[in-house]
């Protein structure tokens, strides 16, 4: 069965009905206001995503080509069927010109663990239809949890057929683990997929408002993207190039002249990227328009299934030990003050693992975790190098996550992660040096949706793999794609889609391995 034909179907299918016919009766939608503009003010679509047990987040952003100036008021409806005959919840909010005419609504009073459908009306149009669906009641003990695990989306590198396969999987939830947009200047061999321009041509890099408010609508403009989003809810986090490649709290990227910043002016800057990022994305969250700071760290449980902890590994960390992305090994050994996380946040993550009631806990954050050593690909000594970006760069903090790990005995941990535009499947282990050490946690590294793995390295991984990173069960930088992933109490099933070109905006999605961990035993085998 073609699920991603039959889900696209259904979605269309009720687009089509509401917009021929008149609103449910009761609605607290306004009148209609129609002006002497009919196009449509939803070109962005839908979305929904940090999902409760009685709660969800609805997202769109108003957007016509005349511009908007003045507060609009917005109607939403959510429903228990598709074409909005058992309305359950609906009201009104204000879409304000000083957050881009977004609007986020927290829909209350919904009951656990189902599927709903949900819209929106303004100016006297009706929005796409988006499906979503709840967290289970938190007692509950669901026999599975469905997800997809993606990052990644360079716009300029290629088209997004993936998202058309992540459609289609019907989902309980997707996670998004960073790069959601990229920041580069215009530079694409698809005539079609330039990047916008910004204000100040040059820096390779976005700095005002306006150039993220942009990029994102952008980004978002794309069919492939806004399908996935309709069906069904998200959970976001971010990595580096929303606001700027390998920052690291205030600290500016690693570059020179006009493009380098003093921590007071980054930090404008990402003021910019974080409203931005907020305004675009279906996500529960405080914003303080002007403020560099907004916490984005929380965590999500599906009943007593699984609990998943989203980090922040990018607002809170210290400065990346050495001079580039891939540095000698003992830069990240020696750095003991070095942290991804923060304190705080690092406190957060362990009361909620050892305290944790569910059957699996899950980290899902941005960089790879495991130890990961790459022959120096300048020929010159140390033989090998590790990416000082990734926990490589802060060993001592991971010693201690993966001690905590061992020594709380904390039910099934597994790590997500994305970034490095590759697929990698790994064992954690408290010392990867040591064969006999024991294997405390898996790891699923999601490839990118259409962000570039250097083509050279791939053959070069997987003949090194085995002798220097014997942990690591499988490597591919080949192919873009995501993860799916099928856990029950007893197992946990990762599966890796990928397409074989990005080339095209249709092309059909495929599983090229598998892979499993059994309830108890942290170890990943072949599915």
């Amino acid at each position: 069965m073609d699920l991603t034909a039959n889900r696209r179907q259904v979605l269309a299918g009720a687009v089509a009905a509401v917009g021929a016919s008149t609103l449910a009766a009761g609605s607290a939608l306004p009148a209609s206001a129609h002006g002497s503009d009919t196009a449509t003010p939803f070109p962005l679509g839908v979305a929904s995503g940090d999902p409760l047990p009685d709660a969800v987040v609805l997202w769109t952003r108003l957007v016509r080509d005349r511009g908007l100036s003045r507060p609009v008021q917005v109607g939403w409806q959510v429903a228990k069927d598709e074409r909005f005959r058992r309305v359950v919840r609906s009201g009104t909010a204000w879409a304000r010109p000083e957050l881009a005419h977004s609007v986020h609504v927290d829909a209350r009073g919904l009951e656990p663990g189902r599927e709903y459908f949900y819209r929106f009306k303004a100016q006297g149009h009706l929005s796409p239809v988006g499906r979503t669906k709840t967290a289970p009641h938190p007692h509950a003990r669901p026999h599975r949890l469905r997800f997809g695990v993606a990052s990644c989306q360079d716009l300029q590198n290629g088209y997004w057929p993936a998202y058309n396969g992540l459609a289609g999987e019907d989902f309980d939830v997707v996670f998004h683990l960073g790069d959601y947009i990229y920041e580069y200047d215009p530079d694409s061999r698809f005539a079609d997929r330039r990047h916008t321009t910004p204000e100040t041509l040059g820096l390779d890099q976005l700095r005002t408002l306006d150039d993220y408010r942009n990029r994102h609508a952008q980004y978002k403009g794309d069919p492939a993207l806004r399908a996935a989003h309709a069906a069904g809810a998200w959970v976001v986090t971010w990595d580096d190039h929303e606001t700027e490649n390998n920052y690291a709290d205030l600290v500016d990227e690693l570059d020179s002249g006009a493009a380098h910043q003093t921590p007071d002016e980054f930090s404008r800057q990402r003021a910019a990227a974080y409203q931005a990022y907020y305004e675009h994305m279906p996500i529960r969250a405080h914003l303080r328009p002007g403020r560099d700071r907004m916490r984005i760290y929380r965590r999500f449980d599906f009943g007593l299934l699984a609990r998943v902890n989203v980090l922040d590994t990018r607002q809170y960390r210290t400065d990346q030990p050495g001079p580039g992305d891939l540095g000698p090994e003992p830069f990240g050994a020696g750095n003991t003050a070095g942290t991804l996380t923060g304190d705080e946040q690092e406190r957060w993550l362990a009361r909620g693992l050892v305290h944790s009631p569910a059957r699996w806990n899950v980290i899902a954050q941005q960089v790879m975790m495991s130890r990961t050593r790459f022959p120096n690909p300048t020929g010159q000594p140390p033989p090998t190098v590790v990416n000082l970006d990734q926990w490589d760069g802060y060993m001592p903090q991971r010693e201690r996550l993966l001690r905590l790990l061992a020594d709380e005995r904390v039910d099934n941990p597994v790590v997500l992660a994305g970034d490095i535009h590759s697929t990698w499947i790994s064992d954690l282990k408290l010392d990867f040096d040591d064969p006999a050490s024991p294997v405390v946690a898996a790891e699923f590294v999601g490839t990118s949706i259409s962000s570039d793995f250097p083509v050279a390295f791939d053959a070069p991984l997987k003949q090194a793999n085995p002798i220097l990173n014997p942990h690591v069960r499988y490597f591919d930088g080949l192919k873009r794609g995501y993860l799916r992933c099928d856990v029950t109490r007893e197992s946990w099933r990762t599966d890796v889609r990928v397409v074989d070109t990005i080339e095209v905006r249709e092309a059909p999605v495929r599983t090229s391995a598998s892979f499993a961990v059994e309830a108890g035993r942290p170890g990943v085998v072949a599915a």
